[in-house]
C-alpha cells in the first residue's frame, strides 16, 4: 500500500542523500558495529571502526589505540593498531601467553608506507582485522583504494606494488603482498586454533601517547575496563625494544626479536613445532633455540649443518633464511619480501656472543 511504500522510500531516500554528502554509508552511527558471525561487512567502514574525515584512521568511541615494544617486521611498513571491544566485557590478564579476549573483539591493524615525495602522507595499503566471533577468531583482510577513502574485503588480494626510500635516500620497489585469509592462520594458529599473536603482557608493557595523555599501556587497558586481573605494570613482563639499546641488553633485544617475529610458528603448538626449534622470549634451552641442532628436514638450509652454531653466525642456518628473499627459503615465510637488515645484524651479534660452538671446527668468528 502507499502507507507502506512511502515511509520506506523516504527512508531509504534520508540514507542516499547521507551517502552523497558523506561518501560513505559506514558511518551513519556512531557507534562501532559489531559482527560475530557471517556475513561480514564488505568494506571496512561497515564497521564504523574509524571516524570519517580527512584522517582515515580516527578512531571511533571505544576503539582504542595501541603499539607494541617489538613489532613484527613486515617490509618497513608502518603499522597502526586497535582494539575494541563489546561495552561492559574485558580481556583477562595472562602473564605468559596472549589475553583471553571476549567474544565480538575487534583486533585492527593498518599497513603503511610513507610517500616518496616528501610530502608526509602515507599511503595506507591494507587493514587487517581479527574478529573473535562465534566460530573462532577469524581474520578478514581490507584493501584501500587509491583514493585512501575507502578499504574492501578481500579474501584473496593481489599483490601490491610499493615505491619506499630506503636507508640511503634511494627508491626501492616493493612487491608487496598481502597475505589471504588461510595464510593468516600459518602464524596464527596454535593446536589448530587461530589466535592473536602480539597483545600479551609482555609485548603491551610500554607507555603510550594517547589523546588525553602519555600513559602505561596495561593501566590504560585497565583504566577503560578493557583489561582485568593485571597487576601493576613494574610487576608485569616486559620485552626490549629491539633496536633501543637502552631498553635491554643484546641478548634480551635478539630474543625479542626472535619472539615477535618467529615463535608464533616456532613454539609448543605452532605451525612449526616439529622443527624443535622453539623461540619464545622465555626459552633459556640453548639446543631449543638451535644451537648445535640439525634441521629436523633436509633442504634450503644452505648448506648449513646446524641452526645455529654458537660464535659462528656465518654458518647458522638461522642466518641464512633470515637473509634469503626466496620462496621456501626465507623465514619467516609469509609476510615479508625484503630481508630485514638490521634485525639480521642484531641477531647475527647476539649468536656471535654465544660459546662452545659444536664441536667439529665450527666455532671461528664471522
Amino acid at each position: 500500500t502507499i502507507c507502506q511504500i512511502v515511509p520506506r522510500c523516504y527512508a531509504a531516500a534520508c540514507l542516499f542523500l547521507f551517502v552523497v554528502l558523506t561518501g560513505s554509508c559506514g558511518f551513519f552511527s556512531t557507534d562501532v558495529a559489531s559482527f560475530i558471525e557471517e556475513p561480514f561487512p564488505k568494506k571496512l567502514s561497515g564497521w564504523r571502526l574509524f571516524v570519517s574525515g580527512s584522517k582515515p584512521l580516527t578512531p571511533n568511541k571505544g576503539v582504542v589505540p595501541y603499539d607494541l615494544n617489538t613489532p613484527l617486521f613486515s617490509d618497513y611498513a608502518d603499522k597502526y593498531r586497535f582494539v575494541w571491544m563489546p561495552a561492559g566485557t574485558s580481556a583477562a590478564y595472562s602473564e605468559d601467553g596472549v589475553f583471553q579476549f571476549p567474544l565480538g573483539t575487534v583486533l585492527a591493524k593498518t599497513f603503511a608506507f610513507p610517500a616518496t615525495d616528501g610530502s608526509g602522507k602515507e599511503r595506507i595499503i591494507e587493514t587487517r582485522l581479527l574478529v573473535n566471533t562465534k566460530t573462532g577468531w577469524v581474520g578478514l583482510p581490507y584493501v584501500w583504494n587509491a583514493e585512501q577513502t575507502e578499504a574492501t574485503l578481500e579474501m584473496v588480494a593481489s599483490p601490491t606494488e610499493v615505491t619506499r626510500k630506503a636507508e640511503d635516500g634511494s627508491l626501492q620497489k616493493i612487491n608487496y603482498i598481502i597475505p589471504n585469509a588461510n595464510e593468516c592462520k600459518q602464524c596464527h594458529d596454535n593446536n589448530k586454533a587461530t589466535l592473536p599473536i602480539g597483545p600479551k603482557a609482555r609485548n603491551l608493557n610500554k607507555d603510550f601517547q594517547y589523546a588525553d595523555g602519555t600513559a602505561n599501556q596495561l593501566a590504560y587497558w585497565t583504566k577503560v575496563g578493557y583489561l582485568k586481573g593485571a597487576p601493576a605494570a613494574e610487576t608485569s613482563p616486559k620485552v626490549p625494544a629491539w633496536d633501543n639499546a637502552a631498553s635491554g641488553n643484546l641478548e634480551a633485544r635478539a630474543k625479542a626479536y626472535l619472539d615477535n617475529n618467529c615463535a608464533h610458528c616456532h613454539q609448543p603448538g605452532g605451525t612449526a613445532e616439529a622443527s624443535g626449534l622453539h623461540l619464545g622470549f622465555t626459552q633459556t634451552d640453548l639446543r631449543k633455540l638451535g644451537a648445535c641442532k640439525m634441521p629436523n628436514s633436509a633442504g634450503y638450509s644452505g648448506g648449513h649443518q646446524y641452526d645455529v652454531v654458537p660464535g659462528n653466525p656465518a654458518e647458522s642456518i638461522m642466518i641464512f633464511r633470515m637473509k634469503s628473499t626466496k620462496a621456501k627459503e626465507m623465514m619467516p615465510e609469509i609476510g615479508r619480501s625484503l630481508s630485514h637488515k638490521e634485525g639480521t645484524v642484531l641477531v647475527r651479534e647476539w649468536l656471535a656472543t654465544l660459546k662452545g660452538g659444536c664441536g667439529d671446527g665450527k666455532t671461528a668468528a664471522n
